[in-house]
């Protein structure tokens, strides 16, 4: 498996902000923020799947636009998955023909451009020998993250996610663990942001990430463009035997 890193900021602002995206092989998003704009025609017609984790937008804006530029191309309809909470989001306030069209109409209610499949923590979502299952999540609204597993290696993704003990208890049975993708969105002078929005910042990362009892290759994503250098520079200090490292745009991690 392949894992191409499209976007991974907080925000936007600079070439390299672009919010949450992951190409997997070429025919799956993880998530669809403003990093899938960077994709051209020829790679957006490719895509088959969109695993979401959660409806805000910076994780689900792109799929309006993709689904725009590229589903008359496509032969077949693109299909997200997402928990049924998150997909009632969509629907209600994203694709309602008042904010974009609902493609699952379109052209025809016979023939979309997009259909949905309902997931749930704990499910297991097999595509062409590789394995995706969701993980638990914790955030303001329902959420997941996801575990990608080629059968030689996995990579965790924790989605958006405060403080999460029932991840840990997944993950460390994962014996194949080689990646782990952990967000950090604000610095410690905003923990108690953090807290109230359900994210993490440095001190919680140290918390949670002392939880884990695997191995694995830490990366540090969704940090604010403003306040990148600052945030590092906590997670650096961090004590213990990890040293999670930068997220960065196309990153590509195998495995």
């Amino acid at each position: 498996m392949r894992l191409r890193v499209l976007g991974c900021s907080g925000s936007i602002g600079g070439q390299q902000n672009r919010t949450t995206s992951f190409l997997l092989d070429d025919d799956i998003l993880i998530d669809a923020g403003t990093g899938v704009g960077d994709l051209s025609l020829a790679e957006l017609t490719l895509i088959d799947h969109i695993f979401v984790t959660h409806s805000h937008l910076d994780h689900v804006n792109s799929i309006a636009f993709f689904l725009d530029s590229v589903g008359a191309l496509r032969p077949k309809p693109v299909t997200v998955y997402a928990m049924g909470l998150t997909i009632e989001i969509l629907k209600k306030n994203l694709f309602n023909w008042d904010i974009w069209p609902d493609f699952t109409q379109i052209p025809t209610p016979e023939q979309p451009w997009l259909r949905y499949e309902e997931i749930e923590v704990g499910k297991v979502i097999a595509l062409d020998g590789r394995k995706i299952t969701v993980l638990p999540a914790i955030h303001t609204v329902p959420a997941v993250g996801y575990q990608l597993d080629s059968g030689k290696a996995s990579l965790v993704f924790t989605g958006d996610t405060g403080p999460n003990d029932a991840l840990w208890s997944v993950v460390n049975r994962i014996g194949n663990l080689k990646f782990l993708i952990i967000e950090t969105a604000f610095s410690d002078k905003d923990r108690r942001i953090a807290e109230l929005s359900k994210h993490l910042c440095p001190s919680m990362l140290g918390e949670e990430l002392a939880k884990l009892e695997r191995p694995a290759e830490v990366y540090i994503t969704h940090l604010k463009p403003a306040e990148i250098e600052l945030t590092m520079q906590e997670i650096d200090e961090l004590s213990g035997k990890l040293r999670p490292r930068l997220l960065q745009n196309n990153h590509v991690f195998e495995f």
